[in-house]
C-alpha cells in the first residue's frame, strides 16, 4: 500500500512545544535591546495622543523582592496596553535615592572609617551606594521584559531633581505654609531622627499596663474624704511628662470609696477597672457622689512622682473604650496631648533627648539617662512605694505598637523643633490645604474605589507634615540662623538661588559653599545680625518624591492639559500613606490640582497561606532563582492572573498551575503557527462572505473574547485578560474548534476552499491573540510574532504593531465588520450543535471504554428528534455534524419526541490518507484506495 503521510499538508513551525523560556528570553532581551525596541515604539507613536503612567520610585537599597515585582509587571502591562491602543506612552522608571536606609548600610560598610570622613565624603558614599543598586535593579526589572526609559531614569539624587525638590519646597514656602515649631513626632531613638507615618510598621509587642492615682489637692464638692483622679496608660515611661488628666465633658464619673480613700472613674468603666485591679464588685449604695466631666475641669492634682501640680481638663478624645475615662496627659509625649495642651496653654514638656534616654528634666535623677523603656519598671516601683499603683507591676498587655520600619525597634513619641508644612492655614486667598485635598479627592478615579475612603481617612485625621530628618543624606533644608539671636531666614526666594548651585553641582553645594556665596549677603531682620549658621536638617524623602511630578513630568513636558496631572499612578495600597498622599499635598499646595487623574492600588504579596512573605519567617524565595528555573514570563503570568485588589498569594504550588496555563497558551499558539506554514496572508486571505460557517462561527467567537478582554484592559481587570484569553484557548478553541479542524486542514486540497477558509481564520486568530496577549506575554508573544506570515504594513516586532480593532487595514476591519453583523444566527445554530456534540462525545466514550470502537472516526452517528431540532441547526447538514462530531458519518434517522442519539460502526473503507470510513473509495482508477476527497486533493 502506497504510504501518502508526506501527501497530507501536516503541521510544521519552528515555534518549539518547548518553551524554554530561562535560556531564550535573555537573547530576545538582547535583540530588544540591540534594535532599541523601546525607542522605536515611542518614535512610531509620536503623533498619537499621551498617556502617562508615571512611576513611584523603588528605593535603590537591595536586590527585588516579590512586591516589586508584581508592581513593575503591572506598569508594563498598561504602559504596553495602552500603547498598542493607539497612544504615545512614555515611560520614565525612577528610584528613590536618599534617606535612611541607605545612610544605615553605608556607615555598616564604613564601620571604623566613618569617622574620618566629612559630610560631604559621607554623602558620596551614599550616592555610590545607591548608584549601585540602581544598576543592580535597572537590570533585574529589565530581565522581567519591562519597557521604559532605563538608560534614563530620574534619580531623587541627579542634580537636576535635587534643584527642582528645594524649588518646590520654595513654592511652599511662598504660600507661608512653613514653619518651625515644637510638636510631637514619631521618633526612631536608634537612627536618632523623626519619622515619617509611612515610615512605621506596626508589630506585636509587650507593654506595662498601670493604674495610678493622682491625688486631688484640697476639697473635692460632694466628697468629704482625700480623693484620687485614676488614670489608665501603657507608657509609664511618659508619666514624668504628665502635665494634666483629661475627662470628657458629657461622660458620667462616680466617686467611690477605697482603702480609706475615694477615687474617681468613668462610671461606665467601673465594672473592668475593678476587675483589672482585682477589687470585689462595688455596691452601689456605697457610692460618694457622681459627676459630669465638666463639673470635674481644672480639679487640681499633685503628680505622684514630682513637685507638680496639675489640672483637669476637657478632651473630646477621651472614650469610654477602655481604661477609666481619665486620660493621662503629656503633650510632649502624643499629637492629641499636644492639642489640648496647646488649647489649655500648657508648656511643651518632652524630657527624653533623641537617643531615647531621660534628661534632667524628667525630675527624677534616678531616670536621668536611662533609656526610657527600659525605666518602665523603675517607675512602677516608684509610683508603688508612693502607693500610687493600683495594680501589680508585672502586668502587661500585649498590642500592636508603632515600630521603626527599618530597624524594627519601638519607636516613641517625642516633642521637638521641626520644620513643619501647616495642613489647617488658609493660603492664596483660600481653603486649607487639608479642605483643599478632601475636596479634590471627587476629581481623582480610585481603582479600586476603596481606595478613596483610605486617603481620605488619612487625610481628615492627619497632623502637620514634619519636614525635617535628622540625617544627612538626603536635600538639605536651605535656611540659615542668625548667629546671634537664632532667627531663621526662611525665604523663597533665597531657596531658588541655592538651587541654582545644585542645579550644576548636586545637593552638597550645601555643605561646601559658605553662606555667603548660596545666598548673598544677609542681615537679621531682628537683631540686625549678620553671622549665620546653615541648617543641619535634610528634607524627608516623601517631600522628595512627592514632588516627582514637578521635576518629572513637568520638567519633561509630560503633563496634559494643565499643570503636571498625568493618567496614572499605579502603587501598592501602602502609598495611600506614602506617595499617593505627599504627591497630592505637594501639588495641591503649589498647582491647586491633584497631580494625577486615577490612581490604581494593588495589595501585597503573600505566601499560599496568605501569610506576609519574609526571610525572618522561612517562607521568602528568591524571585530570580524562579526566573532563572521557569523563565520571567511565568511571574508575568502570575501577576496577570491574580486579581490585584486584594492581597496576591504566590507559591510554588501557584507557579506549577501558570506553567500548566501557560503550556496550554503556548500550543494553542503552535497549533496556529503550525498550520499557516504554506499560507500568503497578502493573497490567500478570504473574504468572510467566502468563509464556511463554522469557520465564521469560530472568528465570532474569538472577535468577541478579543473585546472582552480588551474591556478588561481598559478597566486594568488583566485577571479577566487572562481568564478570557484561558477560555479561548483552552475551551472554544483546543477542545472545539481546532480539534474539528485537522481533518480538514491536513487532508483537503493545498489550496481548496475548505482549508483556505480554515487557514484565514486560522490566521487572524493568531495575528490578534499575539497582539492582545503582548502585554502579558511579552516574549511568548515575539517569539511566535517571528513565526507568523505577516500582512504588509506589519511591523517586525508585536510590540510595535496595534490591538485587534486599531489601526487595522482596510481588509481587516471590514472583516470584523462583516463578521460582526450577522453572527447572532450563526452563534444560535452552532451553540446548538455544539450542545449535540458534547451529548455525542459522552456516547462515544461509553463505546470506547466498552472497547466497541477505538477511535470516534470509526463511528456513525445516528440522531432522531424532534423538528424543533432540525430547525435550530438550520443549514448543518448532516456532512457538516460528521466534522463537528469528529466521526465519518452522522445520518438523521427520522422524527422522534426527545432527541435519541446512537452509535454505530460506519460503513464503508476505511481511507488510509484521511483514516475516515468512506463508501465512495475507489471511484477513481488511479487511486483506487482512495476516497472521492483525497484523490480529489491529490489530483487537484
Amino acid at each position: 500500500m502506497v504510504d501518502y503521510k508526506d501527501t497530507l499538508h501536516l503541521p510544521s513551525t519552528d515555534f518549539a512545544m518547548r518553551a524554554n523560556l530561562a535560556q531564550k528570553e535573555p537573547a530576545q532581551l538582547s535583540v530588544w535591546r540591540d534594535k532599541k525596541l523601546y525607542e522605536a515604539i515611542n518614535q512610531a507613536n509620536t503623533q498619537n495622543p499621551l498617556f502617562v503612567l508615571h512611576d513611584g520610585p523603588p528605593y535603590a537599597n537591595g536586590h527585588l523582592h516579590h512586591g516589586h515585582i508584581l508592581n513593575k509587571i503591572l506598569k508594563d502591562m498598561v504602559v504596553k496596553d495602552r500603547t498598542m491602543s493607539g497612544y504615545r506612552v512614555p515611560y520614565v522608571p525612577g528610584w528613590d535615592c536618599h534617606g535612611l536606609p541607605i545612610e544605615v548600610q553605608v556607615d555598616k560598610e564604613l564601620g571604623s572609617k566613618k569617622g574620618g570622613m566629612s559630610k560631604v565624603e559621607l554623602r558620596q558614599a551614599c550616592r555610590a551606594y545607591a548608584e549601585r543598586f540602581v544598576q543592580i535593579q535597572r537590570e533585574e526589572f529589565e530581565r522581567l521584559g519591562v519597557f521604559g526609559r532605563w538608560q534614563e531614569p530620574y534619580l531623587t539624587m541627579s542634580f537636576a531633581y535635587e534643584a527642582a525638590t528645594l524649588r518646590e519646597l520654595a513654592r511652599i514656602v511662598d504660600q507661608g505654609l512653613v514653619y518651625k515649631g515644637l510638636r510631637p513626632v514619631n521618633w526612631c531613638s536608634t537612627h536618632q531622627t523623626a519619622l515619617a507615618e509611612a515610615e512605621i510598621e506596626y508589630e506585636d509587642h509587650k507593654s506595662p499596663s498601670v493604674y495610678v492615682a493622682f491625688a486631688i489637692k484640697g476639697q473635692l464638692a460632694k466628697c468629704d474624704q482625700a480623693a484620687d483622679l485614676v488614670i489608665w496608660t501603657t507608657t509609664p515611661w511618659t508619666l514624668p511628662a504628665n502635665l494634666a488628666i483629661a475627662v470628657h465633658a458629657d461622660y458620667d464619673y462616680i466617686a467611690y470609696p477605697a482603702k480609706g480613700r475615694v477615687r474617681i472613674v468613668a462610671t461606665d468603666l467601673l465594672a473592668s477597672f475593678l476587675a483589672a485591679v482585682g477589687e470585689p464588685e462595688f455596691a452601689a449604695n456605697k457610692v460618694i457622689a457622681t459627676y459630669k466631666g465638666r463639673e470635674l475641669e481644672n480639679i487640681i492634682y499633685q503628680h505622684p512622682l514630682v513637685e507638680r501640680e496639675n489640672r483637669v481638663l476637657l478632651g473630646e478624645h477621651v472614650t469610654l473604650e477602655t481604661g477609666t475615662g481619665l486620660v493621662h496627659i503629656a503633650p510632649g509625649h502624643g499629637a492629641e496631648d499636644f492639642d489640648l495642651g496647646r488649647r489649655y496653654g500648657l508648656e511643651i514638656l518632652s524630657p527624653v533627648d533623641a537617643r531615647g534616654e531621660f534628661t534632667e528634666q524628667c525630675g527624677i535623677a534616678e531616670l536621668v539617662h536611662k533609656n526610657v523603656f527600659a525605666c518602665n519598671t523603675l517607675i512602677a516601683e516608684k509610683l508603688a512605694s508612693h502607693g500610687a499603683l493600683l495594680n501589680s507591676q508585672g502586668e502587661q498587655v500585649s498590642h500592636r505598637y508603632a515600630h521603626c520600619w527599618r530597624c524594627h525597634r519601638p519607636i516613641i513619641t517625642r516633642a521637638t523643633e521641626q520644620w513643619w508644612v501647616a495642613i489647617d492655614k488658609p493660603y492664596a486667598n483660600g481653603p486649607s490645604l487639608r479642605e483643599r485635598a478632601l475636596a479634590s479627592l471627587k476629581e481623582v478615579k480610585w481603582i479600586p474605589n476603596w481606595g478613596e475612603d483610605r486617603i481620605r481617612g488619612m487625610l481628615a485625621t492627619r497632623p502637620d507634615w514634619c519636614l525635617s530628618r535628622q540625617r544627612m543624606w538626603g536635600v538639605p533644608i536651605a535656611v540659615v540662623y542668625c548667629e546671634d539671636c537664632g532667627e531663621p531666614v526662611l525665604d523663597g526666594e533665597r531657596m531658588r538661588q541655592v538651587a541654582t548651585y545644585f542645579e550644576q553641582e548636586g545637593a552638597d553645594a550645601w555643605f561646601l559653599h559658605s553662606v555667603e556665596e548660596l545666598m548673598g549677603p544677609l542681615q537679621c531682620t531682628k537683631c540686625k545680625g549678620k553671622r549665620f549658621r546653615k541648617e543641619q536638617d535634610i528634607l524627608d524623602v516623601w517631600f522628595d518624591s512627592g514632588v516627582s511630578f514637578a521635576a518629572v513630568i513637568e520638567r519633561e513636558g509630560m503633563g496634559q492639559q494643565s499643570g503636571a496631572s498625568v493618567d496614572l499612578y499605579l502603587e501598592g495600597s501602602d502609598q495611600h500613606r506614602g506617595w499617593f498622599h505627599s504627591s497630592l499635598l505637594c501639588a495641591l499646595a503649589t498647582r491647586e490640582q491633584p497631580p494625577y487623574k486615577s490612581v490604581l492600588t494593588h495589595g501585597f504579596v503573600v505566601d499560599g497561606n496568605g501569610k506576609k512573605i519574609s526571610k525572618s519567617k522561612g517562607n521568602f524565595t528568591d524571585p530570580f532563582k524562579a526566573i532563572a528555573r521557569n523563565g520571567a514570563e511565568i511571574l508575568r503570568l502570575w501577576v496577570a492572573a491574580e486579581d490585584y485588589r486584594e492581597d496576591i498569594r504566590l507559591s510554588d504550588e501557584i507557579l506549577t498551575r501558570l506553567t500548566d496555563t501557560y503550556r496550554k497558551v503556548r500550543n494553542t499558539f503552535r497549533y496556529l503557527l503550525g498550520n499557516l506554514f504554506d499560507f500568503d496572508p497578502n493573497k490567500d486571505l478570504l473574504s468572510a462572505d467566502k468563509l464556511l460557517e463554522v469557520d465564521r462561527y469560530a472568528l465570532g467567537i474569538s472577535f468577541s473574547a478579543i473585546e472582552r478582554m480588551r474591556n478588561g484592559y481598559e478597566r486594568y481587570e488583566f485577571h479577566q485578560v487572562v481568564h478570557t484569553l484561558n477560555e479561548l484557548c483552552i475551551v472554544d478553541l483546543s477542545a472545539f474548534y481546532l480539534d474539528i479542524l485537522k481533518d480538514r486542514l491536513y487532508a483537503s486540497g493545498k489550496n481548496s476552499r475548505e482549508r483556505h477558509s480554515a487557514q484565514t481564520v486560522l490566521y487572524i486568530l493568531a495575528r490578534d491573540l499575539l497582539r492582545v496577549a503582548a502585554p502579558l506575554l511579552s516574549f511568548t508573544c515575539e517569539e511566535a510574532w517571528a513565526q507568523l506570515p505577516r500582512l504588509v504594513g506589519d511591523a517586525d516586532s508585536v510590540h510595535l504593531n496595534k490591538h485587534p480593532g486599531v489601526d487595522e487595514p482596510k481588509f481587516m476591519a471590514m472583516m470584523r465588520q462583516q463578521i460582526s453583523a450577522g453572527q447572532s444566527k450563526i452563534d444560535t445554530k452552532y451553540n446548538y450543535a455544539r450542545e449535540l456534540r458534547r451529548q455525542v462525545n459522552a456516547l462515544l466514550e461509553d463505546e470506547r471504554k466498552n472497547k466497541r470502537l477505538g477511535s470516534s472516526i470509526e463511528a456513525r452517528v445516528c440522531i432522531s428528534g424532534p423538528l424543533e431540532m432540525h430547525q435550530k441547526l438550520g443549514s448543518i447538514d448532516k456532512l457538516a455534524l460528521a466534522d463537528l462530531f469528529i466521526v465519518s458519518e452522522v445520518e438523521f434517522t427520522g422524527e422522534s419526541e426527545q432527541i435519541k442519539i446512537t452509535i454505530e460502526r460506519a460503513r464503508g473503507t476505511k481511507c488510509p490518507r484521511c483514516w475516515l470510513y468512506r463508501e465512495d473509495i475507489g471511484k477513481d482508477a488511479a487511486h483506487p484506495e482512495l476516497c472521492a476527497r483525497c484523490t480529489d486533493a491529490l489530483v487537484n
